[in-house]
């Protein structure tokens, strides 16, 4: 944990770095498709968790195989305060059985929030992901 100056709080708050997940699903390969998924999911995650682009170290989105017409991050790098913030795409594992058409997530964000008061956010399809959290 690290003292720092919230400024949108104007005062000093104890900040650590916590990682919040999500996943969501699309219909089809489409490269609108991935991009709105994206970004409906990371504004969701973002609001949820009270959080700015300029609170996020890093995000890393993977993507099923089935998904190849679009990288998450070019839809992301859409929304405002995000043309500075690290952004990464990858596979995700080939599982069988596992969801189709699945992008998720792993957001590392400074906050003051404890471990219980992240909220992580599975839309789509991917709810069967984590079941435990709704």
């Amino acid at each position: 944990m690290r003292r720092t100056w919230g400024y949108r709080q104007k005062e000093w708050n104890i900040m650590g770095m916590r990682g919040v997940r999500g996943a969501i699903t699309v219909e089809k390969n489409e490269k609108a498709a991935i991009w709105q998924a994206a970004k409906a999911m990371m504004q969701e995650l973002i609001e949820r968790n009270e959080l700015a682009p300029e609170d996020i170290g890093a995000v890393i989105f993977s993507m099923t195989e089935d998904l190849t017409a679009a990288f998450p991050t070019a839809g992301v790098r859409q929304l405002p305060g995000f043309d500075l913030v690290p952004l990464f795409d990858a596979r995700q594992c080939a599982i069988e059985g596992s969801l189709e058409k699945c992008i998720r997530v792993l957001v590392l964000a400074d906050t003051g929030k404890a471990q219980r008061d992240i909220h992580h956010i599975y839309m789509g399809k991917a709810v069967a992901l984590r079941p435990d959290i709704r």
